[in-house]
């Protein structure tokens, strides 16, 4: 028997193994609950396995009295943008987002239009645990299918930028949607921003031709691509299109973490405002912050935690450096099309290349890896690390994350130890200010789980 993952980011499991029909009708019967009924909003990303769940779904909500809408294929942020707008009680995404495609979830929305936080998602565990509670024949609801959620996101991500500005550019843009939700509605965002597009796996097939995360690695194909056809610019999103990555226009990716710090330089160069990012998050966002004068915040791993400490404190941007981009005026959610707009806005008026306003960013090199151990072990392995290195800055809000300000190999890089939330393994991030600072401080801790 595999892994359930249950945590912040929702409920995940491998299909057929851990996700079965009869979680699936759990989770259906609690969520109505959770929400009293009312309006549901369900949308799903392209995996051959989401229409079967969804179907699933939708049944048992509407058996336990809530009135449904199917929004189809869509990315993670259209259905956020959804319940928002509509009113609904909820929503559910089907999606295991960057997870390999065995994989699904259940990506859960309350009736702001961001994902539950830990309370709230604890209690609606809870409610899995007790016995469903089904209506009887009078008191079912109903299901509709609207198809019009992709025009109302188009247009929010639209209204945020000046895209006069962008159209006059007529800018090449290669695409790669690993064939997932993002496929179709992004290229029409871009067509409608006067971009010729250059469409690599954007085709909802359900397949993925490539690994599902934008990471470089991953992104071979794109920069072959972007060569090929002299774009300015290249753009890979994850399966449920609620992360960014980005190619320039020599076929160099630029690494996701640098999504949200090109994103964040260009909101603060048009006005002031409060910068959000989660512990894991490159120290180049911190940088440009400080350049622009802009008060700064780190939130715990997680959508939902970044979003609270921008509602906790206002922020004029917020994400995460796995190529996720909030913005409060399109939603409080992370969103590759918000990500695209405004990246392509900072191209217009600033003029240069992208590989240009790239090399005016604070460059750091990071380190990310996972290792498989038991929770007890990694627990007492972070108090040792905490004992180790307590003249540096320590933060557990999170795990540990320790800033190098004192030690002599470390100094000015970081280090972040924490559980996964998708995934049952236990994460080590580092930062340094070259890829060999980097993996100094990253061997160092990857050793102490030997």
């Amino acid at each position: 028997m595999g892994t359930l993952m249950k945590s912040v980011s929702g409920i995940r499991g491998v299909v057929g193994d851990t996700l079965t029909p009869e979680l699936i009708l759990k989770v259906g019967a609690a969520f109505a609950r959770y929400c009293k009924g009312g309006h549901i909003v369900v949308g799903r990303d392209a995996r051959p396995t989401g229409e079967a769940i969804a179907h699933s779904l939708e049944s048992a909500l509407m058996l336990a009295g809530c009135d449904v809408t199917d929004i189809g294929i869509v990315p993670t942020p259209t259905v956020q943008l959804m319940v928002e707008e509509t009113g609904a009680r909820g929503g559910v995404v089907i999606s295991a987002s960057h997870n390999p495609i065995e994989w699904n979830a259940f990506k859960l929305i309350g009736n702001s239009g961001s994902f539950l936080n830990a309370r709230e998602i604890g209690k609606l565990f809870s409610m899995m645990e007790e016995p469903a509670s089904w209506r009887r024949w009078d008191g079912t609801g109903s299901l509709a299918r609207y198809d019009g959620a992709e025009d109302l996101h188009i247009d929010r991500v639209l209204s945020v930028v000046n895209a006069a500005k962008i159209r006059k550019k007529k800018f090449r843009v290669a695409l790669d949607s690993v064939n997932g939700a993002g496929s179709r509605i992004t290229q029409r965002l871009l067509e409608k921003l006067g971009c010729t597009v250059v469409p690599l796996y954007c085709a909802i097939d359900g397949t993925f031709p490539r690994g599902a995360e934008p990471i470089p690695e991953n992104l071979k194909a794109l920069a072959a691509k972007v060569g090929a056809s002299g774009a300015d610019i290249g753009f890979a999103q994850d399966p449920d299109a609620d992360r960014l990555a980005i190619v320039d226009e020599t076929g160099a990716p630029i690494g996701e973490e640098y999504t949200i710090a090109l994103v964040a330089e260009h909101m603060l160069s048009k006005r002031k405002g409060r910068v959000v990012v989660n512990l894991s998050t490159t120290r180049a966002v911190e940088d440009v912050a400080a350049r622009h004068g802009a008060p700064f915040a780190r939130s715990r791993v997680g959508e939902i935690n970044v979003v609270e400490e921008m509602r906790r404190g206002g922020a004029l941007i917020g994400g995460e450096g796995n190529g996720g981009v909030i913005s409060p005026e399109v939603h409080l959610g992370r969103d590759s099309l918000a990500g695209i707009v405004y990246v392509l806005e900072m191209m217009a008026e600033r003029g240069g290349t992208v590989s240009d306003i790239v090399a005016s960013l604070p460059r750091y090199v990071m380190k990310k890896g996972k290792i498989k151990c038991d929770p007890l072990k990694s627990a007492g392995i972070m108090e040792r690390a905490r004992g180790e290195f307590s003249r540096e800055k320590i933060s557990r809000l999170d795990g540990l994350r320790i800033d190098f300000r004192a030690h002599a190999e470390f100094k000015g890089g970081w280090a972040h130890l924490r559980s996964s939330n998708t995934e049952p393994m236990f994460r080590i991030i580092t930062e340094g200010r070259d890829k060999a600072h980097a993996d100094a401080i990253y061997r160092y801790f990857a050793g102490m789980f030997k």
